[in-house]
């Protein structure tokens, strides 16, 4: 939900410079997509709205929605923020503790993210909540985000990649996320998600204490 990574800024929040005309041809295609997505689920539900129906909306062919999204749910759970997590804690002082690493890179994507970003995040969230199909995808999506952290973090400790202990960090701290701004999302959205960002990593950074 935070692995945000192409921007069509010239620069990323990790200082990503701007990617080339084919790959923003590319990125131009998937948001038209999404949006179209996302109006018709706005406007008929999610189950009710069929791919060809967002093809359509979106001027591509059905087949073009499934190279870019191999499932319906993926349109919700995929976007041009895919590899920022990754990206960002690479791009972080490798003596700096994981959880500070997590935090400036999750603010900082959160305080880039436009209006309409925003909008679009709302909406997800609400389909996760929502919609068992979405649900049930987060949790492929979530495994392989959390294959990736941990690929991560023992290239910075030099643990092996099967490290349980890596394992354990990495699953804990993608749910604190997670968590985080589905609390943002539930609760009416009276704050900004960086709060809720911050007050579910310190339970972590503070060892799980109440």
């Amino acid at each position: 939900m935070l692995r945000m990574a192409v921007r069509s800024s010239a620069t990323t929040p990790t200082g990503t410079p701007q990617p080339g005309r084919r790959e923003r041809k590319k990125i131009q295609t998937r948001q038209a997509i999404r949006r179209a997505a996302y109006r018709l689920f706005e406007e008929q539900g999610y189950d009710a709205t069929p791919v060809d129906q967002i093809a359509a909306a979106a001027d591509v062919s059905p087949s073009t929605v499934f190279r870019y999204f191999p499932a319906k749910e993926d349109i919700v759970l995929t976007d041009e923020y895919d590899a920022v997590l990754e990206n960002g804690i690479r791009a972080r002082p490798a003596d700096e503790p994981v959880i500070e690493s997590v935090r400036q890179v999750s603010i900082e994507t959160l305080r880039a993210m436009a209006a309409e970003q925003r909008g679009e995040l709302v909406q997800r969230l609400r389909l996760i909540r929502e919609v068992p199909a979405v649900r049930g995808r987060t949790a492929e999506h979530t495994a392989r985000d959390a294959a990736m952290l941990t690929a991560v973090l023992a290239e910075r400790s030099g643990r092996p990649a099967d490290d349980l202990e890596l394992r354990v960090i990495s699953d804990v701290i993608l749910a604190a996320l997670q968590e985080a701004l589905l609390h943002w999302g539930e609760s009416g959205r009276t704050t900004d998600p960086e709060a809720s960002v911050h007050r579910a990593l310190d339970v972590l950074e503070r060892g799980l204490t109440l």
